[in-house]
């Protein structure tokens, strides 16, 4: 009898210690991505967070009364002289530790969309991927952090904002914290008394929105950036791939700006309107307002220019602050490069 032929099997799959190779190298990477992210994240946030403040109260201010800044500049200024520099840094705690969260998350699990397109793809590890997949794995991202950070930016956006209520006794307060100085645990407090658990995920289809475009933006024109960079630079270099081809500083930071202008602008809208979710009050009968109805409210009131009050100095601070996440990640993950 003719012997029956076996079938084939892939040994890198069938063998114990190629698994275990690639499982820790799995977690090793996995955190190099928590630990540069980390670093990088706490890094951006100093930079941006006095330019973050004053996005804040600019987007949080009533819409039934006239606005109390002109503008950014007038924002500052008010700001300044009302609780001094050091209050632009109110209730940064919270935020430090935001940041390291959300950019972790998302430097992890972009790395991880990437890896499950590949499988879907049938491309093996280390395989570059095409631009349109670097911008979905962005968005499936985006869309993983944003519940990891709706809480943390509840937090922060109810210590940003309650020197508005105190400056202006005809203003209203914001859900009850009127205080010079909030900590953290007197916010989270207010928040499980009054709304509960789920009190802390308010304004979660902004965050949900915004992430899930702005992340898509931010990896997908940072990828679009370096490659565009480093395809000029092969020129001079045909002899390496694109893989190998390292970018001088100054272009790592252009790569990194731009794509932080990307993710602020484009989605701006949708934190406009998550940022009066999470500093309003609930309505009369303790109902939480759609992100829809504040959507129309914001719209019927100021128009398109309201939905991107506090714009420019986002972007303007974003460029500085991605420029510095994107750098030191990369080059701490060549640094430390097994």
């Amino acid at each position: 009898m003719e012997a029956k032929a076996r079938p084939s099997v892939n040994p890198n799959i069938a063998n114990p210690a190629t698994l275990e190779k690639e499982t820790t190298r799995q977690g090793v990477e996995a955190l190099k991505d928590i630990s540069f992210g980390s670093i990088a994240g706490i890094a951006g946030k100093i930079v941006e967070y006095p330019f973050d403040t004053v996005k804040v109260r600019l987007q949080s201010q009533p819409d039934h009364l006239p606005l109390r800044y002109t503008g950014p500049l007038d924002c500052f200024r008010q700001s300044v002289k009302q609780d001094g520099f050091r209050g632009l840094y109110r209730g940064v705690s919270a935020p430090f530790a935001g940041a390291a969260a959300e950019t972790a998350c998302l430097f992890f699990s972009y790395r991880v969309a990437q890896e499950v397109l590949r499988t879907a793809g049938g491309l093996k590890a280390g395989d570059a991927l095409p631009l349109g997949s670097l911008v979905a794995a962005g968005a499936m991202s985006g869309s993983v952090t944003s519940v990891v950070l709706t809480p943390i930016e509840l937090v922060k956006c109810r210590m940003q904002v309650p020197l508005q209520s105190t400056m202006d006794p005809t203003l209203p307060r914001n859900a009850g914290l009127s205080t010079r100085a909030v900590s953290p645990f007197a916010v989270i407090g207010d928040v499980y008394r009054r709304e509960g658990l789920s009190g802390f995920w308010r304004g979660q289809m902004g965050t949900f929105l915004r992430e899930t475009g702005g992340t898509a933006a931010w990896f997908g024109s940072y990828e679009a950036i370096t490659l565009s960079f480093k395809t000029r630079l092969q020129l001079a270099q045909p002899s390496r791939s694109l893989q190998d081809i390292e970018l001088p500083l100054p272009q790592q930071l252009v790569s990194g700006a731009v794509a932080g202008m990307s993710y602020n602008f484009i989605f701006y809208p949708a934190d406009t309107i998550k940022s009066k979710i999470q500093t309003g009050e609930l309505s009369a009968h303790g109902v939480r307002p759609t992100f829809m109805q504040v959507g129309r409210a914001l719209w019927r009131t100021h128009g398109l220019k309201g939905l991107y009050r506090g714009c420019g100095i986002t972007v303007a601070r974003s460029a500085p602050s991605s420029a510095l996440i994107f750098t030191i990640v990369e080059n701490l993950k060549r640094a430390f490069a097994s």
